[in-house]
């Protein structure tokens, strides 16, 4: 077997190993996900609160990856990073069992949320690292595939343990089994991982290839981050307009991770094979989620959910393989982390504005949703850059 088989080997047996963790890491906290706007509302918050809560937990964890990324660049210590992060990830979430106010409950979201931004772009750069062997767009599609596997049985999970009336908090503490073999295999998976760490300063140049297409990815990022409505808000709306009772949310929100683990790896593919215009479609398909699930009840509600889930795997497949055609070996980690970060703070803006306009004007939130999703296009589409991150082992 070649040199080159036997590294593409090794790096697919990682990916896949990293899928596994990350299985089980979004059946924990994607399965706490689908309820916790409800959950937060079931304590006293206001809809204004709850966009406040879910913007400001994911500005956090957007964050703080561009200084977790630097830090692993600079130190090469990625591991590090990804063990804190996945256990203050993990650990947050059945503690919500414990609390009974619902800042309580917003500072563990946010914690969790802190968690998975600390742990996030160094497991992006050697999963772009990986995908130099076995394909960039592979290796995100998998990975996403086997994230949502996991977002779709943790729901299911939650959804089962409150409709058997143990409510909110044997839902949340149900959730500590799946963290704990979370940890487990991360175990296995950091002695795997030891030759795809990325070597930063093994390489000279540039950390970007192509300054404008990054630039014109971040700014397309960006607006699909504002207009893209957090799940949180949409459990609010069914929970305060009586749509479904809690523990159906949590199954609607199992379906749309189930959506997503099915997109993933054929949005992955397609953009290896035919490169920006996969992007354009998946977007047109996100921003029709908003006006369906906001708008309407019954199937009408649930086709919009499903098609939310599909805007999943367009940030944590698509657009993270396109950053990733257009950036080098060299500081991979520091690079996610600043896409990340402008990503972040866009997502709490979004988040605030939508968070005002559920409690006001349904109809504002839809506009604003679908425009901003919408305008991101041509970003992603027009002007000069890689066509796609395919790589042949």
């Amino acid at each position: 077997m070649s040199t080159t088989r036997l590294d593409a080997k090794r790096a697919l047996h990682f990916v896949l190993l990293m899928g596994v963790v990350n299985l089980f890491a979004d059946m924990t906290y994607e399965g706490a996900r689908g309820v916790v706007g409800a959950y937060l509302g079931h304590l006293g918050a206001s809809g204004a609160a709850v966009g406040a809560v879910a913007g400001g937990g994911e500005l956090a964890g957007y964050a703080i990856r561009s200084v977790s990324g630097t830090i692993a660049d600079r130190t090469g210590r990625y591991w590090i990073d990804v063990w804190i992060g996945y256990a203050l990830n993990m650990l947050c979430v059945p503690a919500l069992a414990l609390t009974g106010s619902w800042p309580a409950a917003a500072g563990l979201i946010i914690g969790e949320r802190l968690g998975r931004g600390i742990r996030r772009p160094v497991v992006a750069a050697m999963l772009a690292q990986a995908g130099e062997q076995v394909g960039t767009g592979r290796a995100f599609g998998l990975n996403e595939a086997l994230d949502q596997v996991g977002a779709t049985v943790g729901p299911l999970i939650v959804a089962f343990a409150i409709a058997r009336g143990g409510g909110f908090a044997t839902g949340f503490g149900i959730l500590l089994i799946p963290a704990l073999v979370t940890l487990g295999f991360l175990a296995a998976a950091t002695r795997a991982g030891r030759t795809i760490i990325p070597r930063s300063e093994a390489e000279s140049g540039p950390a970007v290839r192509d300054w404008p297409a990054f630039r014109r990815y971040t700014i397309g990022g960006a607006l699909v981050a504002a207009g893209y409505v957090d799940f949180a808000l949409i459990a609010f709306r069914f929970q305060r307009d009586h749509v479904v009772g809690v523990a159906a949310i949590s199954v609607w929100f199992a379906v749309a991770m189930a959506v997503a683990a099915i997109a993933s790896p054929i949005l992955g593919r397609m953009f290896d094979r035919v490169g920006k215009p996969t992007v354009a479609i998946a977007l047109l398909l996100t921003a029709a989620a908003t006006p369906l699930a906001f708008l309407g009840r019954g199937a009408v509600a649930e086709a919009g959910v499903a098609l939310w889930g599909v805007g999943t795997a367009v940030q944590d497949a698509l657009l993270l393989a396109m950053v990733a055609s257009v950036i080098t070996s060299r500081r991979k980690a520091t690079t996610f982390g600043l896409y990340d970060l402008v990503f972040g703070v866009s997502w709490f803006i979004g988040s605030a504005i939508c968070g005002v306009l559920v409690d006001y004007s349904v109809p504002g939130l839809v506009a604003f949703s679908v425009v901003a999703q919408l305008l991101a296009i041509p970003f992603f589409v027009f002007g000069t850059g890689t066509r796609s991150a395919r790589r042949h082992p």
